[in-house]
């Protein structure tokens, strides 16, 4: 069979099973496979359902490759924003905290936008936590098992200048209504945010003060219609709250910032209202 036959073979067999990209994923699994064998058994899974990023073993986040293992939820592309948001803040060399890391994919690409920081996650997931260090140490930073702010060093505590959350933010009763290969393939601890889905959301905020340093952020990826509660939730806890979105990636997270004193107020404006950047006022 040559290369081309192949590719168009492959490609119907996983446009029959429903895929949308079936030309793009079939020469991602070509590129992949080590022989006929191999590559068989990968378009088996991926018509069973499996994600194309956990049979490949990485996915492409923010202009890196990154290690996603089977069983650890898959980055996307939306979160993307929330990267690039929180790379407008953080000082250079400044401390980083990914909270729910997974696989450690948005702490380690905070780490090469900024080129420098002092980087440290931690999810309470233990293959999430396997993930992430093949993401996390080989750019200089640690990852830590444990349930939030538990697992991270006592040191830290108020000396935090960006703190990144992608916690689980589907409401218990929509998780049935996710695509099967996320809601059957990904950790349900990765997905399922309680009642209204902010569970975990308001852990993350509650605590969030006594891990920032002064002027200090904390950023949520959430949805549209949650970000006004996630940013009540954040004035609650002792933060100034405001939303930002893009359209283009449907995407939505709530910036928090720790209260400071009189001088470093120009800097709280800076971060709450910058230049040319997208954000709106909540009401």
């Amino acid at each position: 069979m040559t290369p081309v036959t192949r590719r168009m073979s492959v490609a119907i067999t996983l446009r029959d099973a429903g895929c949308v990209f079936a030309e793009d994923e079939a020469q991602l699994l070509i590129d992949a496979a080590t022989g006929p064998d191999h590559l068989d058994y990968m378009v088996d899974q991926r018509v069973k359902g499996m994600p194309l990023e956990h049979i490949l073993g990485w996915v492409h986040f923010c202009g890196s490759r990154m290690v996603v293992e089977p069983g650890v939820f898959v980055p996307r592309r939306r979160t993307e924003f929330l990267v690039r948001q929180a790379a407008k803040i953080a000082p250079p060399g400044g401390v980083v905290v990914d909270l729910c890391c997974g696989s450690g994919a948005i702490g380690a690409a905070l780490s090469d936008l900024l080129g420098n920081c002092e980087l440290y996650a931690a999810d309470i997931d233990p293959a999430a936590v396997s993930c992430a260090r093949q993401n996390v140490e080989p750019r200089g930073g640690r990852v830590f098992e444990g349930d939030l702010y538990d697992a991270l060093p006592r040191e830290l505590r108020g000396r935090v200048d960006v703190v990144l959350a992608n916690a689980p933010y589907v409401p218990t009763g929509s998780i049935g209504m996710m695509p099967p290969e996320a809601r059957l393939h990904e950790p349900m601890v990765a997905l399922d945010g309680g009642t209204d889905g902010l569970d975990v959301q308001r852990r993350v905020a509650e605590h969030a003060a006594e891990w920032l340093s002064p002027g200090g952020c904390l950023l949520i990826e959430t949805s549209e219609d949650q970000a006004p509660e996630t940013a009540r939730i954040m004035e609650q806890s002792g933060l100034r709250a405001r939303m930002v979105t893009d359209d283009d990636l449907d995407a939505t997270i709530v910036l928090g910032i720790a209260r400071t004193g009189r001088q470093e107020k120009a800097r709280d404006q800076s971060v709450l209202n910058p230049k040319n950047a997208p954000f709106h006022g909540l009401s």
